[in-house]
Order: structure tokens, then C-alpha cells, then sequence
């Protein structure tokens, strides 16, 4: 699933590549991928890009032209298996709906533009176009970005007061903190040398700290990777940088232990034992804790 620093890199992409260009058409392919219907998805016809933002996992294109002063927000959220693909010379002729994963196209009056895509047979890619980001329901929920200029130490700690379940899902939450997902939450929790089960109310005012700068130091290392990658190789990129996530059964980087997995109905989480665990493994079950 794609997160807070790989949508942040496609944001940056489409800043350089998508604003100040006119869209010739926007087609929905896949039933499923367009979630309103007012204004129609024909509005973006003739509208100018003015800007790229990224709201949590969310990209926010927005676009003004003749008759919209306004603006209207095209919000994406790629979920588990949906991606962009930039294209100098999109394909000639309108595409075929139920053929192959392509779920949507954004056609430039240039000749290029992107196409969304979403591999396998759940489909959750989520298209919104709006006049107000706040319509969306899952933008309208979000929690503060973590690499906010604003969001300090203190802003962390204050969030996680009075919380009472495990770190790894607190991380997770999008209302309480937008942008980190499975991948990184993984990640963080490794570099703050924490167990991910631990719960969040037996944080010490240092577990606090340390979590709060592994977190920014994990999701800024990872923007800075991202950063000028093409978005067809971005996934690669991400996987490239991953010390603990998707890599069950592989050697942790700073100590040598194998890495372990805890895995769940739809998805598993990874952890190293003698970094996060007192060298003790979690037991491989949904309500697992730490073996004592």
C-alpha cells in the first residue's frame, strides 16, 4: 500500500509534471473507482491544473478553469493495490471498461496524462471530485501530517494521551496521525527498538521521545529516497529501503537476528526479536502479546 512517502513523491512528480496543463478528459473505467457523482467527473473537461497536494495518503489535484472560479478537488487514495503511471503519449481511443486493471484515465490536451490502475480482484482505489476536500469522509477524519512543521514532540505526546491499545495500531489510525500505514509503522517501530503490541498508556516520557523521532526520521529518510524517482520505480524504491517490513526470515540489519512475522486474515506485520522484543517472539495468533 502505498504511504505517506511514496504518495508524497507522486505528489512532487505531478507538481513538476501535471500543473499549469489543461485536461481534455477525465474516464472512469472500472464501476467502482469514482465515489460521487456531483459535480459529474465532465467537469474537469477544459479545467486547468493549479496545484498538487497530499492529504495524509491522498492526492489532492486541483483544477479552476471558464466557469469553475472555484476549483474542484480530484482526491485519490490508492489503497492496497492501486497505483499512477504517467504517460508522455497516452494510448489512442477510449479504453475498454472490465479490461485489465485500469480504473482511470485523466487525458491531457497535449497528448499525455496518467492512468490509475488497481492489481487484483478487491477493488478499494477511491476516486472523490469535489469543491471542498472536507467532503470526503476519510479526508474530513484525518489526524495531523507527521512532518508537519507544527507537529513537535509535544504535539506527538499530547495525541497519544489517553490512549489504551497497542502502538502498532495507534500508528496506524489516520484520524489520530494521517499517512503511516503497515510498511511504516513496521519500520518506525524497529528504529524505536519497541515491541509492537506494547500499549501506548505504559510509554515512558523517553519511549515518547524516542518513538516521536523515530517516526520523523523513518518518514523523512524515506521522502528524501523517493524524491526525484520516477513514479513507475517508486515502488521499487520503497521496498529497497525497508529494513524489517516484507522481509521475514532475513537477517535485521543492526543486530543479525532473524526477522520474525506476526500474520493476520489480510495482512502480517515484522519485527526483530533482539531489537523490539528482549529477544522473545510473538506469538503468531490476531490477539497475540509478548511472551513473558
Amino acid at each position: 500500500m502505498p504511504e505517506l512517502p511514496e504518495v508524497e513523491a507522486l505528489r512532487e512528480f505531478l507538481d513538476e509534471n501535471l500543473v499549469g496543463k489543461e485536461i481534455a478528459r477525465a474516464l472512469p473505467v472500472a464501476v467502482s473507482v469514482l465515489k460521487t457523482y456531483d459535480p459529474p467527473v465532465s467537469a474537469l473537461d477544459g479545467t486547468t491544473v493549479t496545484a498538487v497536494g497530499r492529504r495524509g495518503k491522498f492526492l489532492d489535484i486541483e483544477a479552476s478553469g471558464p466557469g469553475r472560479p472555484d476549483g474542484l478537488h480530484l482526491l485519490i487514495h490508492l489503497a492496497r493495490a492501486g497505483w499512477l503511471q504517467w504517460r508522455d503519449v497516452l494510448p489512442t481511443g477510449l479504453p475498454r471498461p472490465g479490461k485489465g486493471p485500469l480504473a482511470l484515465r485523466v487525458a491531457l490536451t497535449g497528448g499525455d496524462g496518467f492512468d490509475l490502475t488497481e492489481a487484483g480482484t478487491t477493488k478499494r482505489l477511491a476516486v472523490h471530485l469535489v469543491h471542498d476536500p472536507a467532503d470526503v469522509p476519510g479526508v474530513a477524519r484525518l489526524g495531523p501530517d507527521p512532518l508537519a512543521d507544527g507537529f513537535d514532540r509535544d504535539a506527538f505526546a499530547a495525541l497519544l494521551a489517553g490512549e489504551r491499545r497497542q502502538i502498532k495500531g495507534a500508528l496506524r489510525d489516520q484520524s489520530l496521525i494521517a499517512g503511516i500505514g503497515n510498511a511504516y509503522s513496521d519500520e518506525i517501530l524497529h528504529v524505536a527498538r519497541m515491541s509492537p503490541f506494547k500499549p501506548v498508556q505504559n510509554l515512558t516520557e523517553e519511549e515518547t521521545t524516542a518513538l516521536y523521532e523515530a517516526m520523523r526520521t523513518t518518514l523523512t529518510e524515506a521522502v528524501e529516497r523517493s524524491h526525484g524517482v520516477a513514479a513507475g520505480r517508486l515502488k521499487a524504491e520503497k521496498k529497497s529501503g525497508l529494513r524489517v517490513h516484507g522481509r521475514t526470515g532475513e537477517p535485521c540489519p543492526v543486530c543479525g537476528d532473524t526477522i520474525r512475522e506476526v500474520s493476520y486474515r489480510d495482512s502480517s506485520l515484522q519485527y526483530c526479536p533482539t531489537c523490539q522484543t528482549g529477544g522473545k517472539p510473538l506469538a503468531d495468533r490476531r490477539l497475540s502479546r509478548l511472551l513473558k
